[in-house]
């Protein structure tokens, strides 16, 4: 270790930092200039409960798995939590203001104990049953949302006489939580992220849990359990799900299974793939997958601060773009040793106009929202339309005159 950061995560930094400057400049408020406080408070409370996620998520995808679940985990965690409170609480206290230390203790145990029971029922369904884990947390990503929301009917049915999808917490403890959960949320991401990488790089458990994912059947020859370490990556995976759920739930006072966390899942892998974890497993690191998340948040920030109405219809899509670049340019390296372009023959010259129409139609509409650039909407568009076009041209030619 030469105690420089790799090539990636520099380009992570480099990345946020021109996110920001450029975000500055067209914002006509220039927030992160006259009020970076704020912005600076929101940016890390989200990284934080988006990074707790990711570090479990990126363990998985190192072990060579894959967790779609972790949103429901998140949603089904909270809910236990609050189901616990309201058994511990008063029977007429629908505000859960009653609950004692022991009754915290218990619903907050009850919780990350639910992340475990959930990873080792995807460990059990992948190794013993033999499904892809796609699968397996593809059921569980619709069942646990679905069972949560039918634990909290009977629960409130059984205790207030109503049934109620939606169970509101105003216990002191948690209330505490919400009112400092810049400082406790990002303190735990710190230390959960330091844990982590210890577990990753300087034990024979992380040792393992590359192995499995670089190569399973090598893995198993040269004597790894891998159905262990395989319970170990969903354990955690469910865990840091299910502590995010707790902190989820404290800082909207609500649990509704229904509606908390959707698309966290997908957001979670996201971040670790924007940080560098492999898909194909075996490949990834912990800073990485902080700077990974840390990305996603500037980035959402930024459009919330340039995209007044509606930012987040823009979200999904941005992530989205993020991702599959970010999965791009770890190819290209590939793509060369291999002799493979990225835009080779017709589907590739194809490719380039189908891209760059939607560029130009993204640009469009996202501009429309800039208060800088309305009224030039249009132009705006068709001009990042022919700069797609014109730098992917280039980008193939470049990988023709390679070829010859």
């Amino acid at each position: 270790m030469n105690g420089r950061l790799p090539r990636h995560e520099l380009a992570l930094l480099a990345a946020m930092v021109a996110v920001f400057v450029i975000t500055g400049w067209l914002d006509p408020n220039h927030t992160y200039f006259t009020n970076w406080a704020e912005s600076r408070d929101i940016i890390l409370r989200n990284t934080a409960l988006l990074g707790i996620i990711a570090l479990g998520s990126a363990v998985v995808i190192i072990a060579g798995g894959i967790d779609l679940a972790a949103g429901s985990m998140v949603a089904f965690s909270a809910t236990t939590c609050a189901l616990v409170l309201t058994l511990c609480s008063a029977p007429d206290d629908r505000r859960l203001v009653t609950v004692g230390p022991a009754g915290i203790a218990a619903a907050v145990g009850a919780a990350l104990t639910s992340g475990l029971l959930v990873g080792t029922l995807h460990t059990w369904l992948i190794t013993s049953i033999r499904l892809p884990p796609f699968v397996a947390t593809l059921a569980t990503l619709v069942g646990l949302r679905s069972f949560a929301r039918a634990m909290c009917l009977f629960v409130t049915r059984e205790r207030w006489g109503s049934e109620s999808q939606q169970i509101n917490v105003n216990t002191p403890f948690f209330v505490w939580l919400k009112e400092h959960n810049v400082s406790i949320t990002t303190g735990t991401f710190v230390v959960l992220a330091a844990i982590t990488w210890l577990i990753l790089s300087r034990t024979v458990l992380g040792r393992h849990v590359y192995a499995l994912g670089g190569n399973e059947q090598a893995a198993r020859l040269s004597g790894i359990r891998t159905e262990n370490v395989k319970w170990f990556a969903y354990c955690f995976g469910g865990f840091t799900a299910a502590l995010a759920g707790i902190f989820l739930m404290a800082d909207s006072s609500v649990a509704q299974p229904g509606n908390l966390a959707r698309g966290y899942e997908l957001n979670a892998i996201a971040a670790a793939v924007v940080g560098g974890c492999s898909l194909q497993g075996g490949a990834g690191t912990v800073p990485g997958t902080v700077l990974g998340a840390l990305f996603l948040r500037v980035v959402i920030d930024a459009v919330s601060k340039l995209i007044k109405a509606s930012a987040d219809v823009y979200e999904g899509m941005i992530v989205g773009i993020i991702v599959a670049l970010a999965v791009t340019f770890t190819q290209v390296g590939r793509f060369a040793h291999g002799g493979r372009g990225l835009f080779p023959g017709v589907r590739g010259l194809a490719a380039i106009p189908t891209i760059a129409v939607f560029a130009g139609l993204l640009a469009t509409m996202a501009a429309g929202n800039v208060e800088s650039l309305r009224g030039r909407t249009v132009p705006f568009g068709a001009g990042v339309g022919v700069a797609v076009v014109a730098a992917l041209a280039v980008a193939r030619h470049l990988e023709g005159r390679r070829g010859t």
